[in-house]
């Protein structure tokens, strides 16, 4: 299976690299390493996440790190919706 990244998952990656950045540009670049190295095993168990918040979606918690991908399948192919921090209050759309 085939993962892609919508424009919305990849901004809000880049912000939160970003933000990281700021303090600890080492630390940043792990962190984007953890979650695309996550969302990469997306293509291999499509199933991994537990069932989402909003219907039809499923969430990859990122162990260790404080960030869940919500996502969806379809036609083969794994959407990650965005990157969001859990201290975020949770979107009503993706």
């Amino acid at each position: 299976m085939q993962v892609k990244w919508t424009r919305k998952a990849l901004d809000n990656l880049d912000r939160a690299v970003e933000y990281i950045a700021a303090d600890k540009p080492t630390a940043a670049e792990g962190v984007a390493r953890k979650i695309l190295n996550a969302a990469e095993m997306l293509a291999d168990q499509p199933g991994m996440g537990r069932p989402g918040r909003v219907a039809g979606t499923r969430e990859l918690i990122i162990s260790g790190l404080p960030h869940i991908l919500p996502y969806i399948e379809k036609e083969g192919v794994i959407y990650i919706l965005r990157v969001l921090h859990t201290s975020m209050k949770w979107p009503k759309r993706l």
